[in-house]
């Protein structure tokens, strides 16, 4: 189950780019997953609520979106939408096709709750 290691990642990105004292606030963390990536989405959400069980990222949630598979044909240039790694361009059959996305795995945005306001 490589969704623990990925869980455990993610949770270090948070890390790096919230600061301690903000990261209670940390509603939401948006992640891109291609289809290719061989990531179980209830997986990796499991994973993340279970390691951020009893700290500050508690109750966060875990929003995956899932990247289609794309392909480039170098035959006829055109940009494919593929729901199986079949990697025949389905434009013009032709078979030396580039996967230009559904591989990725990546962090898009930490939505944070806003700030209390300061009271004077």
């Amino acid at each position: 189950m490589h969704e623990l290691s990925i869980a455990q990642n993610l949770l270090e990105i948070v890390e790096q780019y919230v600061t301690p004292e903000r990261r209670s606030a940390v509603r939401e963390v948006r992640v891109r997953a291609g289809r290719l990536s061989g990531i179980l989405p209830d997986s990796l959400e499991f994973c993340f609520e279970a390691i951020t069980a009893g700290t500050p990222l508690a109750g966060s949630r875990l929003k995956i979106e899932t990247v289609p598979l794309r392909l480039i044909c170098a035959t006829c240039g055109g940009i494919s939408e593929v729901e199986e790694p079949l990697f025949r361009c389905p434009l013009c059959d032709g078979i030396q096709v580039e996967v230009v996305s559904g591989m990725e795995l990546q962090v898009v945005d930490i939505e944070l709750a806003e700030e209390p306001a300061e009271t004077t």
